[in-house]
């Protein structure tokens, strides 16, 4: 019986030794290799005193080396916590201070940056160097990463990690361990199992309402309990190569981390960086034989619209997962007809839940209406509950999903008070006790049974397929000395699904520019959730109640995008608006002064920069000013005076 996730690359090695669990750039481990590895990673972890139920976190990107941290972190009884590499200090920090973590596996890239980190921690035992190299993209990483199954001589002349971590000043008490010591391990499983299956296995972080990140418990049972349904749902195989973009701190990489070992398939890393870039994407997808991918939908928009798909022999692609987001569904329809031969799947499902409800898109799928979320999986019981409190049963109603059943999650880390807001008792089961989780997603239902997303009831928005609270990016801009005032609102994006609008009132409005309160935001936020634009005014629109009238902003905010559309049809139509300079430009929609940010752009000046590039590089400019159409349209109206 598998009751454990660590149980699952067990059971693929002794079943698959020899075949290929993950292939990252320069790097492909066997099963074995992954198994033997993943060992004497839990072995070194142990030395350094971790201890079960411990958290360690990992600094690094998705590759092999990181693949073999996490199983290693599991084998050794701990909890693993995924860092984004990307973040900023601040936000990495916070994280590791909040879910008490003492330990952090890098790779050799970030070691130093992990150890700052370790330095606010109150009784660190020390960061474990996951591979010498960098982790993903080196070759020679990779060679030295497979090459540790060999005879410890060969490890002994291996000094890179060293040499570059000798100066390294770790807390006091701390210890770095290099992947020297690591490797030196013995690679046999370890005598006994260190968890149940009732133990955390990871904790995601995702945005909070409050400002703050809140954590989302995942133990063994709820993560397994997604990881064999989807393996059984998307059919997988020994033979399939697996690959999904999402970083390990996304919810989207327990599919391919997991699932894929459940059937011994082999986990494909995409290079990092790629999924911007569509053609090269394509071209991956056929060299690599992918047969099963799982993204969010923005990553297949850029696919079918500019990776000229048609152009590349992805006949082995059987399987396309989407998920996080709400596929557009003209999208959804050009991406079928370029590719007509795979099934096509929309999952849906929270962190808090994993993914809890599946639809299958059939082959002649013509509606233009955004695709259902569709039914509960397996072992999985959903309902929506209208604002009145009934149960949603006839077709046409709207109501909130609740999601009931052993995938969700235990909770948030350290915010009981938080998680008794999610978790409650079940509506319509009161005669015993028993959590379900409110998602706080507006669902109908159609005819057949299927539900389908309508919107939310909070101001939580998708970006990318990333959770992003409105909440925390305003806490972020509030933390600015100079801001006294902020709102943000999100704009409907097409390729990203939103993009995000600072209003800000400044003490000084004159001094404060936006520049500054982007620097600002990235040393608090992620990239994603970094504003688009930030607009300045003198004050803001208010309720009869005295309260931001949101409504009202989000009315102006459609009006300007009807402005812009009609902007667009002018443009193709030969109607070319005049450009001003917009440095200190003002208007006044609902009587509220608005002062812009950008400097004026000329048509003029567009074409001088876009003949540049274009002149550098003809086939590399063709396909950038195709996958840029949107984002280039956006930041050039963003400098342009609206028509009154």
């Amino acid at each position: 019986m598998t009751y454990l996730l660590q149980r699952l690359l067990t059971e693929a090695a002794a079943r698959q030794p020899q075949r290929a669990a993950v292939a990252s750039s320069g790097c492909q481990l066997t099963y074995q290799e992954l198994d033997e590895l993943s060992n004497k990673m839990a072995r070194a972890l142990l030395r350094l005193g971790v201890a079960p139920g411990d958290r360690v976190a990992i600094l690094a990107p998705k590759s092999a080396a990181s693949v073999v941290a996490l199983y290693g972190v599991l084998k050794a009884g701990a909890c693993y916590v995924p860092l984004d590499p990307k973040a900023p200090a601040q936000r990495l920090s916070y994280v590791i201070q909040d879910s008490g973590a003492a330990v952090i596996v890098a790779d050799e890239m970030r070691a130093a940056q992990a150890a700052a980190l370790l330095g606010s921690v109150p009784r660190p035992l020390g960061v474990v160097v996951a591979a010498p190299g960098g982790g993903e993209g080196a070759g020679a990483a990779g060679t030295v990463l497979a090459d540790t199954v060999l005879a410890d001589t060969v490890l002994a002349d291996t000094v890179l990690a060293d040499t570059v971590l000798a100066d390294t000043v770790l807390a006091d008490g701390a210890a770095m361990v290099p992947w020297t010591a690591v490797a030196a391990q013995p690679g046999e499983a370890l005598s006994e199992e260190r968890s149940i299956e009732t133990d955390l296995a990871y904790i995601l972080y995702t945005s909070g309402s409050t400002g703050i990140p809140k954590g989302v418990m995942i133990s063994h049972r709820n993560s397994l309990t997604f990881a064999e349904w989807a393996a059984a749902a998307a059919g997988l195989s020994e033979e399939d190569r697996v690959c999904s973009p999402a970083p390990l701190h996304f919810d989207l990489s327990v599919f391919d981390v997991f699932s894929s070992c459940r059937a011994a398939a082999c986990l494909t890393v995409l290079p990092e960086g790629a999924a911007t870039f569509p053609v090269s994407m394509a071209k991956w997808l056929e060299r690599e034989r992918i047969s099963v991918w799982y993204s969010v939908p923005s990553v297949l928009t850029l696919l079918a619209c500019y990776g000229g798909l048609r152009e590349f022999d992805l006949s082995q692609l059987r399987t396309v997962i989407f998920a996080g987001e709400v596929f557009p569904p003209k999208h959804l329809a050009r991406l079928m007809e370029e590719l007509p031969h795979p099934r096509y799947l929309n999952w849906y499902g929270p962190t808090e839940t994993n993914v809890c409800t599946a639809f299958e898109v059939p082959a002649d799928w013509a509606d233009a209406r955004p695709v259902p979320i569709g039914k509960a999986c397996a072992n999985t019981e959903v309902f929506a509950v209208t604002s009145d409190g009934r149960r949603v049963c006839q077709a046409g109603e709207t109501g909130e999903l609740y999601v009931r059943g052993p995938s969700l999650m235990r909770g948030y880390w350290g915010q009981p008070a938080k998680t008794r807001e999610v978790l409650v008792q079940s509506p319509f089961r009161p005669e015993h006790e028993e959590s379900v989780y409110r998602t706080g997603d507006l669902v109908s239902l159609d005819p057949a049974g299927n539900y389908t997303y309508v919107g939310r009831r909070d101001s939580m928005v998708k970006i990318r397929g990333y959770r992003v609270e409105l909440g925390e990016v305003e806490a972020a801009l509030y933390r600015h000395p100079a801001i006294r005032e902020a709102a943000v609102l999100p704009v409907p994006d097409e390729l990203l699904g939103s993009r995000l609008r600072a209003i800000v009132i400044a003490d000084d409005a004159g001094k404060l520019v936006r520049q500054s309160v982007l620097d600002h935001c990235r040393q608090w936020l992620p990239s994603y959730m970094v504003p688009d634009v930030v607009e300045f005014r003198e004050a803001m629109p208010r309720t009869s109640t005295g309260k931001v009238d949101r409504a009202g902003l989000a009315s102006e905010q459609y009006t300007r995008l009807r402005q812009l559309q009609q902007i667009s049809i002018d443009e193709r139509r030969g109607k070319v608006p005049t450009w001003r300079p917009l440095s200190m430009t003002t208007s006044a929609p609902n009587s509220s002064a608005t002062r812009s940010f950008s400097r004026s752009r000329t048509k003029h000046h567009c074409s001088r920069a876009a003949s540049s590039i274009r002149s550098a590089s003809c086939s590399w400019w063709s396909s950038w000013r195709s996958a840029s159409e949107s984002l280039w349209a956006t930041r050039i109206c963003s400098r342009r005076t609206l028509p009154a």
